[in-house]
């Protein structure tokens, strides 16, 4: 490949809108992008995917740090796990050999995270959702803010989720947020959603630089694969972060979890029309049962139908604000 690839970078780049619009996506979208669309081999797009998400996991991290929403001792003991798990996921690709048994291993571990990584995303939504409910029931619709210092570190279980999500980044590029994020609102319900997210994007720092050292070293690293992913995915984050305020990112959240599970079901092996089944499914069953969840726990079936309920209370008795539980 030469320096730059024009048509990665722009892949890149509408993959870095949707990392921007939605914090999340980045190795789980490009590495299936590189492989079905560009036809570069697995473990090829796994390794530059996972260099460039080093020098693009650090913008995130520098702006909650300065928020204040990491807990770094949660970040010390995650990392105690995480990278050697991440640089022995590259050994243990090293170990099983090359050629094509390591590509079909690769596609497998791949469809596997991915559909894993699509289900996280359903699950994530869901205990936000039971939150909202716990808060409206004690009346307090809005989370209370949580003192960092104050959460305590549940050292072994920690280290161990690190070490898991770790392993599997270093052989995938895919989970340092989709996955790992949701066995963090599991382990620390306390802890504010912005407050994971930060204190995952800070751990998740250390952990890529160790997975790159090990691509770089035993994977199948090419500078030309990974700078045409970043000169179009760095400007798509920031751009995507800039829309984000102004745009439905619950909708594409939910779009962004049906791409993984139809990516990951090709990768499995899943013919074109069993995609195309499962993509129809997932969007009338996931629309139809979300619906239903949201009733049975208080809301409106659909967005919309939640923000008409809610803007009678906006303005209240004259002088009186009633306040209002977001919707997602």
């Amino acid at each position: 490949m030469d320096w730059w690839n024009p048509a990665i970078a722009v892949a890149g780049l509408l993959v870095g809108v949707v990392v921007g619009l939605t914090g999340m996506g980045g190795g789980a979208l490009m590495t299936p992008v590189l492989v079905f669309f560009f036809g570069i081999s697995p473990l090829a797009a796994v390794s530059s995917d996972v260099v460039a998400s080093f020098f693009m996991k650090p913008i995130g991290g520098l702006v909650h740090l300065r928020r204040g929403t990491v807990h770094l001792g949660l970040v010390t003991w995650l990392c105690v796990g995480s990278v050697p798990g991440a640089f022995a996921g590259v050994l243990l690709l090293r170990l099983l050999g090359s050629g094509e048994d390591l590509q079909e291993v690769l596609l497998v571990a791949l469809g596997v995270v991915l559909v894993l990584a699509s289900l996280s995303m359903v699950a994530k939504s869901y205990l936000k959702l039971l939150a909202r409910e716990r808060r409206r029931a004690t009346g307090h619709p809005e989370a209370p803010e949580t003192s960092l210092t104050r959460v305590p570190v549940r050292r072994l279980v920690t280290v161990l989720v690190g070490a898991g999500g770790g392993l599997v980044v270093g052989m995938t590029s895919v989970g340092a947020g989709s996955l790992m994020i949701v066995t963090l609102l599991l382990l620390y319900p306390s802890m504010k959603a912005g407050q994971l997210v930060g204190t995952d994007l800070v751990q998740a720092v250390p952990l890529v630089a160790s997975a790159s050292v090990g691509h770089i070293l035993f994977g199948d690293f090419t500078l030309g694969l990974t700078g045409s992913v970043l000169v179009g995915a760095i400007p798509g984050v920031w751009l995507g972060a800039q829309v984000s305020s102004h745009s439905p990112g619950g909708l594409v959240r939910r779009a962004l979890a049906i791409v993984l599970l139809a990516s990951g079901a090709k990768l499995l092996g899943a013919s074109t029309s069993t995609v195309l089944g499962i993509v129809v499914a997932a969007l009338v069953a996931g629309a139809g049962g979300w619906a239903w969840v949201r009733s049975r726990h208080g809301l409106a079936p659909l967005v919309w139908q939640q923000r008409r309920r809610a803007a009678p209370g906006r303005a209240g008795r004259a002088g009186h604000v009633t306040p209002i539980a977001p919707v997602e």
